[in-house]
């Protein structure tokens, strides 16, 4: 029981955070296309695309920068489980799997 609660610790407390940021040219004078949903957006608008992205779409350039943490260096019996609808995502311990099933033949 004692190794189980430290690992839920450890699966909590040593991800390190990695986000990052990045610019595209404009396509058009007057409109920003985001690369991951293909919509366009006019000049001056900001949203939110579907992989938890942050853009902004000024008058020489879209910029997108990620909204939602994404956990790196956590420990390999550890996974992450990222939900695109929240922009949030859960940390936890896999659990082994281990089935017996019978076998069927002649």
């Amino acid at each position: 029981m004692r190794s189980v609660v430290l690992g839920l610790f450890l699966c909590t407390v040593l991800p390190l955070i990695n986000a990052g940021c990045f610019s595209a040219k404009r396509k058009s004078d007057k409109f920003c296309q985001d690369v991951t949903d293909k919509t366009w957006h006019p000049t001056g608008s900001v949203w939110r695309n579907s992989k938890c992205f942050d853009c902004d779409c000024s008058s020489d350039s879209m910029k997108c920068c990620e909204a939602m943490e994404r956990p790196v260096n956590y420990p390999e019996k550890c996974q992450v489980e990222y939900d695109y609808t929240t922009c949030t995502y859960e940390l936890f311990e896999k659990v082994p799997c281990s089935a017996t099933a019978g076998v069927v033949g002649k």
